[in-house]
């Protein structure tokens, strides 16, 4: 049957119409600009936006909560997650452009939105690829482009796409928590900027009249709503704010800022200020409120063969490896103080929704990371872990940096104290065993190497403890010469772990407290010492040995668990906790840890780079030129110099530990269990404290990699038959992203259906989908349409 001619002909004006309206299209995904007519959108109600369905009206609990006080806070227990889609980061490996793939690839916004056609029809990432390599070569030929491919990727590519699409995945989250559905909630409403006495308000930037565009509007309630995930508002639009409100069509409605992070100090004041004044105005309290709604936003995307890969915590040498935040930030730091300070500045204006940590790269320091959660191994399946460290205290001057360094050192830890048995796990430092330093195959492992340098530098510590002139070391020859003995006693001092505290649960391990205790007890040699003779009774070394535990040992031991000097050691023994675990686990039910554990194979988890050519030996030796010259020489009233002369080690061969009953566990970590879920997807502040809690998935899977990206087929794209509006640049696909190549959970059943119990902890990933919609009159293009995905975040 033929077309009817005026159907054809509407369809074919219909095409022409879309087409000319794509042309419009800027490359970053934003429409090209119109009459101020024209770029007012059609309203779209929250509900169908952001849940994909319509609602007949709200339920009983519906609206904005905490609007009754000028500033309110979601309840710490109810703090949870969300999901954000993030599908550039899929290509976060992806390799710079070779020559020839640049000349295939193009360098204009043209050659990007030809790939970017083509991805769309096939779905084939190698031309999501080209696309990428255009846009790259596009800026990169500018005066104020980026040329370094690493940091345009990761900033402009990844960054910015993050930056924008984690606040739609927090409009999202609020519409459901607080259910803000039915007719009267619209989201994305444009009011025209007029002052209190009618005159158009005008932008500087760009000469006509201000447009403010809010989140949310809902004109039963009389509500203008502004959603920002990060804390923090923005200046401009709260002066607009401040117009709109006093403008007679307004002068009813009241402002309600919503925010997903710490609400900033500086915000919280200026909307203080502004509902003060409005409340002055008209009589009435809370006129411009403050609700801080925390969430953790989580970006997720769907692993291809340019998704970058980190092999630690990887215990099937088949698979790629691990992706997660921790991989991120390590990825980002900076390799020494100098390198991290520049990468920090190169960041500072791309954060602006905290993407990249909070503090930004160098947010973390990563000296203080020690693994603290590892989940319950399945055989055949990624096992999620965390890691725990301290914020760095002034990121910008003093940002964190060694992350790649610390982050493997940890991982091979673990798999060292798998792969070797326990009896291995010893380092000895004695003048008189230069043949007994540590056992040859962990010798070869930088846990090793970590544990006999530890030794050393606890020799050095009570050294310089037993200092006469000063502090704890006078205090003890001070007794000493109380007890009139005449000399110090050789010792040997050595490491051990203490009990350490952990809660295990079915998901798997929290390591809550790993302390390490200093063993000490009189030891003679047959190494002259560098002292000379000087005998003493039994009597006089059991006063001596009392003395020194009593004054030295627990500051020696303080330095062990707390300084700088053994951050090393302390995270390998955390790696050692986290292991014995998963031994543990593997005596239970087989595990793809089984092949390592007991193998005495530690070639997959060789010494660093850095320490190539070390060797045990080295190590002894700085111990004998410390022993037989002295680390110090003090000047003292006995007779000779009196030079401290110890042995010792440091035996990891027992890992004592404690499971805490689960209500304590609530009462001195609550949240934990919680927040360590969220750090498996995004860095988190565990309980808005200092503590940064950061982990990962081991969830990539076999194969991986491409080392040719550049696609066969005839580069020219092939013409569809009818109009193809492209979508704004990185949207997200019409098909489910799941988190770095995880399986979404289903969906939760809520006596609301699509919404939200209020403070469920059980986020909704909600997925985008792209459509193109012609508005009234043709005039306007409406980017984003939800529909609702049957899967959780």
């Amino acid at each position: 049957m033929s077309t009817p001619i005026r159907t054809r002909l509407r369809a074919r004006m219909a095409a022409c119409l879309a087409s000319i309206l794509a042309a419009g299209i800027l490359t970053t995904g934003v429409p090209a600009l119109q009459s101020q007519a024209e770029a007012a959108p059609a309203p779209i109600r929250c509900d169908k936006k952001w849940l994909g369905r319509e609602y007949t009206s709200p339920p009983s609990n519906s609206g904005i909560q905490g609007k009754n006080q000028g500033f309110s806070q979601r309840p710490q227990n109810e703090w949870d997650d969300y999901w954000f889609e993030n599908p550039s980061h899929a290509f976060d490996g992806l390799k710079k452009p070779t020559p020839a793939q640049s000349d295939l690839a193009g360098n204009t916004d043209a050659d990007a939105q030809k790939w970017k056609k083509q991805f769309e029809n096939t779905q084939n990432p190698k031309y999501r690829v080209l696309e990428i390599y255009a846009r790259y070569n596009a800026q990169a030929g500018k005066s104020t482009g980026l040329k370094d491919w690493g940091t345009w990727l990761d900033q402009r590519l990844i960054g910015y796409e993050a930056n924008r699409l984690k606040g739609d995945g927090f409009e999202a989250k609020v519409v459901r928590d607080y259910k803000l559905v039915g007719p009267d909630w619209i989201c994305q409403k444009n009011v025209p900027v007029f002052d209190k006495d009618g005159k158009p308000v005008i932008d500087p930037k760009t000469g006509k009249q201000a447009v403010r565009k809010y989140d949310a509007y809902n004109a039963k309630t009389k509500e203008l709503v502004e959603f920002k995930s990060n804390g923090k508002h923005i200046p401009k639009q709260l002066r607009y704010d401040s117009h709109i409100l006093r403008n007679k069509e307004y002068s009813d409605h009241k402002l309600r800022l919503i925010t997903g992070n710490e609400t900033s100090k500086n915000t919280v004041r200026q909307y203080d200020k502004l509902n003060k004044q409005l409340a002055n105005e008209r009589g009435s309290q809370n006129q411009a409120t403050v609700r801080e709604h925390r969430s953790q936003g989580a970006p997720r995307w769907r692993p291809n063969q340019y998704t970058r890969y980190n092999p630690i915590m990887n215990p099937d040498p088949r698979r790629v490896g691990s992706v997660g935040p921790i991989s991120d930030a390590a990825y980002r730091s900076g390799s020494t103080p100098g390198t991290a300070k520049q990468i920090q500045h190169q960041y500072r204006n791309a954060n602006s929704n905290g993407v990249f940590g909070r503090g930004g790269p160098g947010g973390i320091d990563f000296s203080t990371l020690e693994l603290n959660y590892v989940g319950s191994p399945v055989k055949g399946k990624g096992m999620d872990y965390s890691f725990k460290a301290d914020y760095a205290k002034d990121p910008e001057n003093n940002p964190g940096w060694g992350g790649k360094a610390k982050l493997q050192l940890a991982s091979d830890a673990m798999f060292t104290w798998l792969a070797l048995t326990p009896d291995k796990f010893w380092v000895n430092l004695n003048p008189d065993q230069p043949d007994k330093i540590m056992d040859k195959t962990f010798g070869k492992t930088d846990a090793g190497r970590v544990l006999l340098d530890a030794d050393l530098e606890m020799k050095h510590d009570y050294a310089r403890d037993m200092d006469p002139r000063q502090g704890i070391g006078k205090q003890y020859w001070d007794a000493m010469n109380a007890a009139n003995i005449p000399c110090g006693h050789q010792i040997r001092l050595w490491i051990v772990p203490k009990t350490a505290q952990v809660r295990v649960e079915d998901d798997g391990v929290y390591i809550l407290d790993a302390p390490l205790k200093v063993n000490s007890e009189p030891q003679s040699v047959d190494t002259p010492s560098p002292n000379g003779s000087c005998t003493l009774t039994e009597a006089q070394i059991r006063t001596s040995q009392r003395l020194v535990e009593r004054y030295v040992i627990p500051d020696v031991e303080k330095k062990v668990n707390e300084g700088t000097a053994y951050a090393d050691l302390r995270r390998v023994y955390s790696s050692r906790v986290a292991a014995e675990y998963l031994r543990d686990q593997d005596k239970d039910h087989a595990t793809d840890f089984r092949p390592i554990i007991d193998s005495d194979d530690v070639a997959r988890w060789p010494m660093s780079a850095e320490h190539k050519g070390w060797t045990p030996r080295q190590t002894w030796d700085d111990y004998m030129k410390s022993y037989t010259k002295g680390d110090y020489s003090y000047p003292c009233n006995i007779a000779g110099e009196n030079k401290t002369c110890v042995m010792g080690g440091v035996d990891f061969s027992k890992s004592p530990k404690r499971n805490i009953t689960r209500v304590r566990f609530d009462l001195e970590h609550p949240r934990l269990d919680k927040d360590t879920r969220t750090s498996v997807k995004a860095e988190t502040a565990y309980r808005d404290s200092g503590t940064a809690l950061i982990g990962g998935n081991g969830s990539g899977q076999t194969g991986g990699g491409d080392e040719d990206p550049v696609p066969t087929p005839t580069p020219t794209p092939t013409p569809s038959d009818g109009p193809n509006t492209p979508a704004p640049s990185g949207t997200p696909g019409d098909g489910p992203s799941t988190p770095a190549g995880g399986t979404p959970a289903p969906p939760s059943q809520d006596p609301d259906g699509d919404l939200a119990d209020t403070g469920s902890s059980t986020p909704v990933g909600l997925i985008a989908g792209i459509a193109a919609v012609l508005a009234v009159g043709g005039a306007a293009l409406t980017w984003w349409m939800r529909r609702r995905r049957s899967h959780t975040g």
